[in-house]
């Protein structure tokens, strides 16, 4: 490993392979430091897939492929065709870049790498959609450096959802047991703490699920955030049973994604040196 990445606050300051904005980098200049006015800056730029009815939204099948962006240059080359201001400019509805809880993670993540703040994207779960369930989710997380500690920021909440949803807590700084990653998630289905079938979206949920999210979230500390529909071994069918011989390295995956800072070589040479997680994600 590269001494400029021994060291995860270096590793997290610098734009991954997806965050990377590449040619579109100078669109991201200027941007506002504080961080509720940067949550404001990707709310105003985004649109949220399941949320656009609620905001009189209704979106053609071809918005709808917004979703499938995946790559950050792919997502400022559509904000820029749809409006072509700075973005530090809110669009009307019509002209909102549409993606998900994903974008919005890694939109916000990206913008804090561009100024040289540790941030990555998290896969998890929500405790605060409905009650008695763990819906589904990703946020962004930041170094916050002058309390040497890592906080959760929701970049989708913006004023009409928590007028909904009414999350007690600050979205700006999300409590670990509002938002259960998906190594955090397992654990706790692993070890009969929780009912795995309280975890998911729609009707896909269970311990696969769980699975889903453990993997997507281990990625993402690797700066690969695939897509909530991606599939990626050692994940498996929802209707599959996970195999027995998979369980140790989940378990230990699960643990690493749980052991902040001093975890950080073991989750990079996990990925980098494990062929089963060798996955490959295309342009």
């Amino acid at each position: 490993m590269s001494e400029m990445f021994s060291n995860p606050l270096d590793y997290y300051a610098r734009p991954g392979l997806i965050t990377d904005p590449r040619e579109f980098a100078p669109l991201l200049d200027g941007l506002p430091t504080d961080i509720l006015a940067l949550v404001k800056v990707v709310q105003g730029l985004m649109l949220h897939i399941f949320w656009a009815e609620r905001y009189g939204v209704q979106l053609s099948e071809a918005r709808k492929q917004e979703v499938e962006l995946r790559w950050l240059p792919r997502m400022l080359k559509r904000l820029v065709e749809l409006d072509d201001r700075p973005l530090i400019e809110a669009r009307p509805l019509d002209k909102k870049l549409v993606g998900n809880c994903r974008d919005h993670s890694v939109l916000m993540t990206a913008m804090l790498q561009h100024q040289g703040v540790p941030a990555r994207a998290r896969c998890g779960f929500g405790a605060y959609f409905w009650p008695n369930h763990f819906e589904d989710h990703w946020v962004c997380e930041y170094w916050k450096a002058d309390e040497q500690r890592w906080v959760m920021v929701d970049a989708q909440l913006d004023r009409l959802q928590c007028e909904v949803l009414k999350p007690p807590f600050d979205p700006l700084d999300v409590p670990h047991d509002q938002f259960i990653t998906g190594g955090q998630a397992w654990q706790m289905c692993r070890s009969g703490q929780a009912d795995p079938s309280c975890f998911g979206i729609f009707d896909m949920h269970g311990l696969p699920f769980v699975l889903g999210d453990l993997m997507r979230d281990f990625l993402a500390l690797n700066q690969i955030e695939i897509l909530p529909w991606d599939s990626w071994a050692p994940m498996v069918n929802l209707d599959q049973e996970i195999p027995a011989e998979s369980l140790p390295l989940l378990d230990r995956m699960a643990a690493l994604t749980l052991a902040d800072n001093a975890a950080f070589a073991e989750v990079r040479a996990l990925y980098e040196n494990d062929i089963r997680l060798r996955g490959s994600v295309q342009p």
